[in-house]
Formats: structure tokens, C-alpha cells, sequence
């Protein structure tokens, strides 16, 4: 009996939380998921980064044993110094000297991925004016970008998906759920040939050092806003029309960013995912001047009612009191 009484117990509990339940299980599958990426990155990345480091030292030994005139504080202070400017986009080599960070295509192409939030980290700010700058230029920028990608969206969510879905779903008599799953599939797979595929195919030849698979990597990696930085286009020695180039970059990141954020929104759309989602949302509770209002609207329903019965049974009483005639001749009219 008692154990009845507990597992009875029990089972309302998780019902009536049963969001929060939800929700829990929501955090640990998402902190499950950070560490099985970390576990699987450690595990394939760190046997290279262990040989880059050895091949380094290898380089490095090597070097100042042809060089026995170079101590190897020198060595170290220089290739410092190196590394920072790296870090800032300025190489020392040759072949790299005759690309500038700060002309106009690039200058653009820059405040394109600080807009974007992509930020390849590639090139930066080397002033505090500039650095300063960047921060206001991105604190107004960032929702000033929101706000037109959104407008653009809505406008452009308009046109792709809802009323194709509704004309179909009114003229050919189809689900409109299934209208739904099958248009955002359909639109899914033509935003990853247009804005993955066939960019990643004319990247791979336009960049000499690119192959399909680091091109692929670098249109997902920019249009999911990622931006790690390893891979940029447009920065080889001597890129023919490098200017064009970079405008043209520019012009499919912030293409390629409002198509995803359409497709995102299509498949946020649809019915399923609707219901996914709210298994992880709180339910809406009714305000407290909410709920006053309705119970002073239900006892003033409940006393009009009330009246209108007594009423209506005062009327009945009258109709019904009528004394009856039992001949012609007890009429008062009649005598």
C-alpha cells in the first residue's frame, strides 16, 4: 500500500513538472555533448599538434647549428617579435609584403565579419583608436545588423516559404504539415548546393593551396558564423584581382548568412519542431489582476444568471396562478 501511495506520488510529481524534467535533461545532454566533442577533438588533434612541436624543435635545433654565430635568445626574441605581428595579419616573408590589410576591399571585408560576428581573426586593429573604434562600430553595428537581417528575413520568409505552402496546401488539397517537411527539405538542399557546394568548388580552384574538403570547411565554418581564422581567401602572394576578389567574398558572406537564417527559420517552422520545443519551455501563468478580473467576471455572470432564473420562475409562478373556471358562468365579466 505504501509503495503504491510513493510510486502514485511520484508520478505526479513528474507530471506536474514534467517541463522541468524536460529541461534537465536538456542541460545534461548538452553538457554531454560539449564533453564528448572535447574528448573526440583531444583525441584526433593531439597526436599532430605533438608532431608539429617536434618537427618544430627539429627546425629550430637545426638552424642554430648552421647558424653557430646566433645565440638562441636572438633567435627566440625575433621569431617573437614574428609571431606578433602575425597575430595582426602583417607577415614577415617576402611573396606575403606586397598585400595590405587596411586598403578599402579589405577594410570592408573586415567590418563585413565584425557586422557578421564571424571575426576570422586574421586581421586587427593594430591602434587604440582603431581598437576603440571597433568596439563602438560594433556596439551600434551588431543590432543594427539584427535588425536589417531580420527585416529581411520576415520579407523574404514571406516569398519562399508560407505562401508556397499555403498555395499548395489550398489548390492541391495536400497536408500542410507534409507540404511543410517536404518544402523545407527541398529548401535545405538547394541553399547547401548554391551557398556550400559550388562556392567550395570554385574556392578550391581559385585558391591554390585549397582542396575541396578545406574549401567546404571554410563556406560552412563562415556562414555558421564560426570563424576560426585558419582558412581566409584572397590572402595568397600575387592573388590576381584581389581587390574584386575580396568584394566578391564579402557579398556571399552576408548572401549566404540571410539564406541560412532563412532556411533556420523554415525548419523552426514547421509543426514537429514546434512541439519540440515547447516540451522545454515553462507554461504561461495566468497574472494575479488576470485572474481577479475573471473570477469578478464569473461571479457577475453567475449573479446575472442567478437573477434571470428567478425571474423567469416569478413569471411562470404568475402564468401558472391563473385561477381556473370551472363554467362560463364564474367569469367576473360574464356576470
Amino acid at each position: 500500500m505504501l509503495q503504491s501511495l510513493a510510486s502514485n506520488s511520484c508520478v505526479r510529481l513528474i507530471q506536474n513538472h514534467k517541463s522541468t524534467w524536460y529541461f534537465v535533461s536538456l542541460i545534461l545532454g548538452y553538457l554531454l555533448y560539449l564533453i564528448f566533442g572535447a574528448v573526440v577533438f583531444s583525441s584526433v588533434e593531439l597526436p599532430y599538434e605533438d608532431q608539429l612541436r617536434q618537427e618544430l624543435r627539429t627546425v629550430k635545433k637545426q638552424f642554430l647549428i648552421e647558424n653557430e654565430c646566433l645565440s638562441e635568445e636572438r633567435l627566440e626574441r625575433f621569431l617573437k617579435k614574428a609571431l606578433d605581428a602575425s597575430n595582426y595579419g602583417v607577415s614577415i616573408l617576402n611573396n606575403a609584403s606586397a598585400n595590405w590589410n587596411w586598403d578599402f576591399t579589405s577594410s570592408l571585408f573586415f567590418a563585413s565579419t565584425v557586422l557578421s560576428t564571424t571575426g576570422y581573426g586574421h586581421t586587427a586593429p593594430l591602434s587604440d583608436g582603431g581598437k576603440a573604434f571597433c568596439i563602438i562600430y560594433s556596439m551600434i553595428g551588431i543590432p543594427f545588423t539584427l535588425l536589417f537581417l531580420t527585416a529581411v528575413v520576415q520579407r523574404i520568409m514571406v516569398f519562399s516559404t508560407r505562401r508556397p505552402i499555403t498555395y499548395i496546401h489550398t489548390h492541391w488539397g495536400l497536408s500542410k504539415q507534409l507540404v511543410a517537411i517536404v518544402h523545407a527539405t527541398l529548401l535545405g538542399m538547394l541553399a547547401i548546393s548554391c551557398f556550400f557546394l559550388i562556392p567550395a568548388a570554385v574556392f578550391s580552384a581559385l585558391e591554390e593551396n585549397w582542396n575541396f574538403l578545406e574549401s567546404f570547411y571554410f563556406c560552412f565554418i563562415s556562414l555558421s558564423t564560426i570563424g576560426l581564422g585558419d582558412y581566409v581567401p584572397g590572402e595568397a602572394a600575387n592573388q590576381k584581382f584581389r581587390e574584386l576578389y575580396k568584394v566578391g567574398i564579402t557579398v556571399y558572406l552576408l548572401l549566404g548568412l540571410i539564406v541560412m537564417l532563412v532556411v533556420l527559420e523554415t525548419f523552426c517552422e514547421l509543426q514537429q519542431l514546434k512541439q519540440l520545443r515547447k516540451m522545454f519551455y515553462l507554461k504561461k501563468e495566468k497574472p494575479q489582476d488576470r485572474l481577479a478580473i475573471l473570477e469578478h467576471d464569473h461571479l457577475s455572470f453567475t449573479t446575472v444568471s442567478e437573477n434571470k432564473g428567478a425571474k423567469s420562475e416569478d413569471k411562470t409562478k404568475t402564468f401558472l396562478s391563473v385561477p381556473t373556471l370551472a363554467s362560463p358562468n364564474d367569469d367576473p365579466m360574464i356576470q
